[in-house]
């Protein structure tokens, strides 16, 4: 049985496994390592995870769903196809979907994951990550930051001498920065900083926006669809950027063509927010850490990282350009692979030493003065503080004949203890007497694993332990055993066919885009792939797979034309034919 590390990304989710003495990607069904974290219901109640559910965020919007990794440790429900999702739900079923092409890659079952997170994830992101992989059926007592998997595998990898690295880590929805100590074969994480509500997502809502802005529009007032097919060509134009000095975007509403222009100076404007953000928690993680010693290199990793407008950024904020990664969208995954084989036990990794650090204060409510109101956080555990980690502190009663100490434990750094997440209490009972003569020792201990143990001892001999454990999130196993089953029941789209389905789902996303003789065309895609699927006729499938991809190519080149290009005001492409209707006769042996 195999142990294997899950990155479980805001875009795409990867797995990798230790073995044959490196880190090894496991592909999916098709054969791409990264599935996107996308989640579709189809109308016979079939749930499609991956890349044919991320074609149907614009052909069935209201039946899908993406990026819900933003929404983790929250009250939030999403609703798909009228079916309610909480967003561990929607991530337990993209670890499923990992989960079985693991075990298809390996030819073995999987007997534990280790699973990343971001830095910056609180309590409740945290728990909710370990609840989805408890509903996938996955056996989770790892959970490692994201940051932290990156410098693990670059050190890994690199093979570079002593040396002080940044990490930034710039992905879909959450950015993390971490200082990396690198000494021998010890890793150090000496500070972390992070924004889990910032990343690529952003800069598409951005591009979107201004294309509203700039064409006399909303988007409350676009429809579903419309919205979709919006935001993935602003996507698709922002990486277009990264190779190129200009990209379009255009919208057909009706008889009407929306169109812009996006090019890299544009974009760099559009993203000022975005970046003065990443200034912030960049600034914050090089305060937190614990030496002063020069940066030697910055390192990329994440998709969002790779945008040339980003690094340019990053290059006039050092001085110096930083390097990405080899492999950017892997690197995280990689690393998390390595700390599968540490946990395995593999032999060529024992001597590699990694230390983390606490991503956020952790502390108890006290009041300065008997007439205090509000109360404040007492730190014990400080922010970006070595794991594993413990302190104690003494607190005393502040009233004549209080009989007891109740400490509520918070996480953050607000200084008002309702600023910050409440974590759970614990309470001890104290002898009566004047104020401030009876007292109770608090102690905390936050482990490797992200779990804080608390206890606290009385002054009069009484004494209270307990784990921290998220009430809203850790399930009765009663709670745990239902919401297992409702994930049980619905059924993954079949092994095999995921390929077939890929290829019919961007056939409806490209009929919704286009119109006139390009959607006529669509359609006759559409038609003959559902003959052929529906009537399970994989032969003809296979043999006809490539030419219909071709001819869908084809289509999104065309749908993805500059109206404004010079050539395309007036008359015939040059390969007039395009246009022509497609009547599913490719072979003179295929029949409709």
């Amino acid at each position: 049985m195999a142990i294997i590390g899950i990155d479980l990304g805001t875009t795409n989710s990867l797995s990798c496994v230790y073995r044959n003495g490196r880190a090894e990607m496991i592909p999916n069904e098709l054969g791409d390592c990264k599935t996107p974290s996308a989640v579709s219901v189809l109308e016979d109640g079939t749930v499609l995870v991956g890349a044919a559910a991320k074609e149907r965020l614009v052909s069935h919007p209201e039946a899908t769903a993406a990026s819900f990794k933003i929404w983790m440790g929250t009250e939030k429900t999403l609703t798909l196809a009228g079916r309610k999702f909480k967003p561990e739900e929607l991530s337990a079923l993209v670890l499923r979907q990992l989960l079985e092409d693991a075990k298809r890659y390996l030819g073995e079952e999987v007997e534990e994951a280790v699973i990343s997170v971001p830095a910056y994830f609180n309590d409740d992101q945290r728990c909710a990550t370990k609840l989805a992989a408890q509903l996938a059926g996955l056996n989770v007592k790892r959970l490692i930051n994201e940051p932290s998997a990156a410098a693990l595998y670059h050190r890994y990898s690199a093979q570079a001498g002593d040396c002080q690295l940044m990490i930034v880590d710039f992905g879909g929805g959450t950015l993390d920065v971490s200082i990396v100590d690198c000494f021998e074969n010890i890793i150090e994480i000496t500070a972390i900083a992070g924004d889990n509500r910032l990343g690529g997502d952003d800069i598409d809502r951005a591009i979107a926006a201004h294309f509203c802005r700039e064409n006399g529009l909303t988007e409350e007032a676009l429809n579903p669809s419309l919205r979709a097919s919006l935001y993935r060509q602003a996507e698709t134009a922002k990486i277009a950027l990264s190779g190129a000095s200009a990209a379009s975007i255009s919208l057909q509403q009706g008889q009407t063509r929306y169109s812009l222009v996006l090019t890299n100076d544009l974009l760099r404007q559009l993203c000022g927010p975005v970046f003065q953000r990443v200034r912030t928690v960049i600034s914050r993680a090089m305060k937190d850490r614990s030496r002063s010693s020069r940066l030697n290199d910055v390192i990329l990793v994440g998709g969002s990282a790779q945008l040339t407008v980003f690094v340019d950024f990053l290059e006039e904020l050092f001085g110096r350009r930083p390097h990405a990664a080899p492999s950017p969208d892997e690197t995280v995954a990689l690393g998390v692979g390595l700390c599968a084989g540490i946990k395995e036990r593999a032999e060529d990794l024992q001597d590699l030493v990694m230390t983390d650090v606490c991503p956020f204060s952790l502390g108890v409510a006290t009041y300065s003065r008997r007439d205090d109101k509000t109360p404040h956080m007492a730190v014990l555990i400080p922010r970006s503080s070595m794991l594993p980690a413990s302190h104690q502190e003494r607190f005393r009663t502040l009233h004549d004949n209080q009989t007891g100490l109740r400490f509520e434990i918070y996480q953050g750094e607000g200084y008002f203890a309702s600023e910050n997440l409440k974590l759970g209490e614990v309470e001890v009972q104290v002898p009566p007497g004047p104020a401030g003569e009876q007292s109770a020792v608090v102690t905390f201990t936050y482990d490797i694993d992200g779990i804080l143990h608390v206890s606290a001892q009385s002054s009069g001999g009484d004494f209270r332990e307990r784990l921290i454990l998220n009430p809203n999130l850790h399930l009765t196993e009663e709670g745990k055993e239902q919401a297992m089953e409702r994930i049980r029941q619905i059924q993954l789209a079949a092994q095999g066919d995921q390929r077939d389905q890929l290829l019919l789902e961007r056939a409806l996303r490209l009929y919704v885009q286009t119109i006139g003789r390009q959607r006529e065309e669509a359609a006759g895609i559409i038609d003959y792939w559902r003959y052929l699927m529906e009537t399970g006729d994989r032969i003809q499938r296979r043999r006809d797979y490539d030419r219909v991809k071709e001819r869908l190519d084809l289509l999104e080149a065309a749908a993805e034309e500059d109206p404004l290009a010079d050539g395309l005001w007036f008359g015939e492409s040059e390969d007039g034919d395009f246009g022509e209707n497609f009547d599913g006769e490719f072979d003179e042996d295929s029949e409709e």
